[in-house]
This record gives structure tokens, sequence and C-alpha cells, in this order.
């Protein structure tokens, strides 16, 4: 596909490199300091409690609640890494694919909010 300005290469370019830099931003805007005392696993701890899947809380409780500390530093370098491989280029692919799974996790974790039997 050619366009006026950029290939299609070019633009995929331009989004893995803003993908990235979106990566970038999560991870630099958390409070670190809180974060890594266990604010954002006991945030999401709440979370999953109230989950409607039983497979969200029961999930929690087995892979992250017994390790809050090692997720936080988990959850937040692995940001870190995202940005760092989609905007230099790095590991691409891996990079996207873990993105991926990331924003899935994320997805799931907050669908409790939506409503069961859609608007009213």
């Amino acid at each position: 596909m050619q366009t006026i300005w950029l290939s299609g290469t070019e633009w995929l370019a331009v989004l893995r490199i803003g993908l990235g830099l979106w990566w970038l931003e999560s991870w630099r805007h958390k409070d670190k300091k809180e974060w890594f005392k266990g604010g954002g696993v006991k945030w999401a701890a709440g979370i999953a409690a109230d989950h409607r899947w039983s497979f969200v809380s029961s999930s929690f409780d087995r892979l992250v609640k017994p390790h809050p500390r090692v997720m936080a530093y988990v959850v937040a370098y692995a940001e870190l890494a995202l940005g760092l491989g989609l905007v230099l280029g790095f590991l691409t692919p891996i990079a996207l694919v873990a993105g991926f799974v990331l924003n899935l996790i994320y997805l799931v974790l907050v669908i409790h909010d939506w409503p069961s039997k859609g608007r009213t």
C-alpha cells in the first residue's frame, strides 16, 4: 500500500513507536514508591475479589496475592520492557505479543464494571 507521505511499512513503524511510547508513559506516570509497596496490587485485589467471573478472583488469589511485591515489579518492568522493545524495535514480535497479553489481562480485570443486562 502506497500513500502520499509514507509507505505501509513506514506507517507500521510509526504505529509501533507510538504504541511503545504509550507503554513507556504507562510506566513513567506510576507512583513507583506507592506501586512497589503494593498499591497497584491492592487496587487489583479489590477488583478481583468482586469480579463477576470466578476464575478471575481464583486466579488472582493463586498467582498474584501470594507475591504482591514481586508482581508489582513484574507489571511495572513489563510495561517498561514493552515500551523500550517497541520504540527501539528490539524483539518487536515478542513485545507485541506480550503487550497484547498484558492488555487482555487488564481488560479482563476491569470488565467487572460493565453492566450485565445492557444499558438502561
